[in-house]
């Protein structure tokens, strides 16, 4: 099915403006209309379609309107696929006609998986504007820095003036806070000008705790079997699932074609229960490809703390056919080996370089091992999986925003560590995230934060701390205090950040750092082999790792990465460590050039039984290229 037209909302045909709504609770429903604010409502009924759906057709109904529904004579409610609330959640709908906006992006693909350096970002705090076209104004810098995507915090519209956007409630509506769908399409158009592709954060596993309104129009949305983390969870394989997940795969294609998105985040994925014969996320993947041309490509990545592997592998070897999932288990190794982080789920990893190297080469460390956090055998084998589908970070929205004070991994540990892993991150075979700010090691935290009426903000601000408690650190009730109040506009505020830093040390060195390492992954033969078979990772001693890249009939490169104290380390004793034969190391950049930091920490390299010897003085990661013996 190329192509794609709506069936659920308001949109403009040529006969008029048409609605479609699905309530099968409804007896009638009743259209309430506001040419604008200052003229007389009018009403107009919706004619019963089938199946619980509502629909009717009104030339006179112009694009701008104002709407809702109204069920049985009684409440009024938004609509549930609403394109626009520009009055907030609790409003009126807008009647939106995206064929207005004028894209010039007609030649261009979208992104494949092996070409991805995706850049996440918040749209409230990315910029002191807050706003989609504060977002499209760097777009340029983003572009010099070697991003290939950036990836929104999901912007679907949430209750109140600020929000991480995972209480969103209106799926269908961009937040009226960060600008006008206009104003988000204009976004996608010119990041595509400038060869940076979109990709969206969707929240489907459940919805915000004020304003949702999906309910009083069915309760089918939501099952009465399974339970989630938020509440009752959508329902997928109940009664009238076949609906629910329509409208969620209506979503999806909304934001594929009404706004040209190359990519989907798939929040919580372990969230989703679905029994049923056909999993709802291999159903999202396959009508979703199914409705774009050939030459345009369109991804689909989960976030699931399950390691599964049949997230990932093709429909035809029993997979749901999605291109890539957050693995999260290379950052907490990371953490718990520069920090000692080994509370709450931390307490499953060592943080030992071996491991380390085991959770490079794998994808992720869980393949079946026992859980002592999650109480039960974790993960699945990732044999035969391209490295490229598994996305790694060492900062992202959750392990910085989900920690009690919203401090950066940079603010934790000393910067040559910080050099020496952010280089381990970017030269790695998996496909790289950064979290904004972090290129130049932003001073500011992301913190986080709501902005919702009482007594529901309390409860949040009292959740927030209680979920602290038991980390030693917060033990203290004093200590609890000093968590910021989510529900607080400096929190939000602290959370923005300061791009003026970018031109003040040490902020300039680390970005010119992220600039060379970004233009190595796009550049080197070896980084850019697209499924890195011969991938060798290895721990080298207490601290230190080793990745080898082999490019055939190329340059192979050897990356060597000191991430914390001292370490003498003999290059060419371990297996990971020799060169393709007939070739020799030839050092080709590391971490602790003068170029990236005024007090550099460069290793002493010397020559031992014709093997190279590094003595590492403190952290830092080299490269070194093979080459032929002169």
């Amino acid at each position: 099915m190329i192509g794609w037209k709506p069936g659920l909302g308001a949109w403009t045909t040529p006969d008029g403006t048409r609605f479609r709504v699905w309530s099968p609770i409804a007896r009638s429903i009743d259209l309430i209309v506001e040419s604008s604010p200052k003229t007389p409502q009018s009403v107009r009924t919706l004619q019963p379609s089938g199946d619980g759906y509502f629909t009717g057709v009104f030339p006179d109904i112009q694009i701008g309107s104002h709407y809702r529904f109204r069920i049985d004579g009684l409440n009024a409610y938004p609509d549930p696929a609403s394109r626009f609330q520009p009055d907030g959640v609790h409003g009126f709908s807008q009647v939106v006609d995206p064929s207005r906006f004028l894209w010039t992006d007609a030649g261009w693909p979208g992104l494949k998986m092996e070409d991805l350096i995706l850049y996440e970002l918040h749209v409230g705090t990315f910029t002191a504007a807050g706003t989609f076209n504060g977002v499209r104004e760097k777009l340029k810098a983003l572009q010099d820095l070697g991003i290939t995507a950036i990836e929104l915090m999901p912007v679907a519209d949430f209750p109140g003036n600020r929000n991480w956007g995972y209480d969103g409630v209106d799926l269908f509506a961009p937040s009226r806070c960060y600008g006008t769908p206009y104003e988000m399409r204009h976004l996608v158009n010119e990041a595509h000008a400038l060869n940076i592709g979109v990709f969206l954060d969707v929240v489907y596993n459940h919805l915000g705790p004020d304003g949702a309104y999906l309910g009083e129009f069915s309760p089918h949305y939501f099952s009465s079997r399974h339970k989630s983390f938020w509440g009752d969870a959508i329902n997928f394989d109940d009664e009238h699932s076949r609906h629910v997940r329509n409208f969620f795969i209506e979503n999806a294609l909304h934001w594929i074609h009404e706004y040209h998105i190359d990519g989907l985040r798939l929040d919580a994925t372990h969230a989703m229960v679905d029994f049923g014969p056909t999993h709802f996320l291999k159903e999202l993947a396959q009508k979703v490809h199914a409705s774009v041309s050939k030459d345009r490509n369109v991804l689909f990545i989960a976030e699931d703390d399950r390691n599964q592997s049949q997230l990932i592998l093709p429909a035809d070897k029993g997979g749901y056919g999605l291109d890539g999932v957050w693995a999260d288990d290379f950052h907490h190794q990371m953490r718990s080996l520069l920090t000692g982080d080994n509370e709450g789920y931390f307490q499953d990893f060592s943080g030992s370089v071996q491991d380390l190297a085991k959770t490079i080469g794998q994808g992720w460390f869980y393949t079946g091992q026992n859980s002592l956090f999650m109480k039960h055998p974790q993960g699945t084998s990732t044999e035969g999986i391209p490295k490229n589908k598994f996305i790694h970070s060492i900062q992202n929205h959750d392990q910085v925003g989900n920690r009690a004070l919203g401090d950066r991994l940079h603010a934790t540990v000393d910067l040559a560590s910080f050099r020496a892993v952010s280089a381990l991150h970017l030269l790695s075979p998996a496909t790289p995230l950064i979290f904004m700010g972090q290129e130049w090691g932003a001073d500011t935290p992301f913190c986080y934060f709501t902005d919702h009426p009482e007594p529901l903000g309390k409860a949040v601000a009292e959740g927030r701390r209680n979920e602290f408690r038991h980390f030693k650190t917060f033990s203290e009730p004093s200590a609890v205090l000093s968590i910021p109040d989510p529900g607080a506009l400096s929190t939000f505020v602290s959370s923005k950040l300061n791009w003026e830093e970018q031109s003040l040390q040490p902020h300039a060195g680390m970005l010119a750092l992220y600039r060379d390492l970004i233009n190595l992954r796009r550049t080197e033969p070896a980084l850019k082999e697209k499924f890195n078979s011969a991938l060798q990772a290895e721990a080298l001693g207490e601290n230190t790792i080793a990745l080898k890249r082999l490019a055939a009939d190329k340059f192979s490169l050897l990356v060597v990465a000191c991430l914390k104290g001292a370490e003498k380390i003999i290059i060419g004793t371990h297996s990971s460590t020799r060169p393709p034969e007939g070739k020799q190391w030839n050092l080709l950049w590391t971490t602790e050039d003068a170029h990236y930091t005024d007090t550099p920490s460069v290793p002493l390299i010397t020559n031992e039984n014709e093997n190279i010897v590094l003595n590492f003085q403190g952290p830092c990661t080299l490269v070194f290229r093979a080459i032929a013996p002169k």
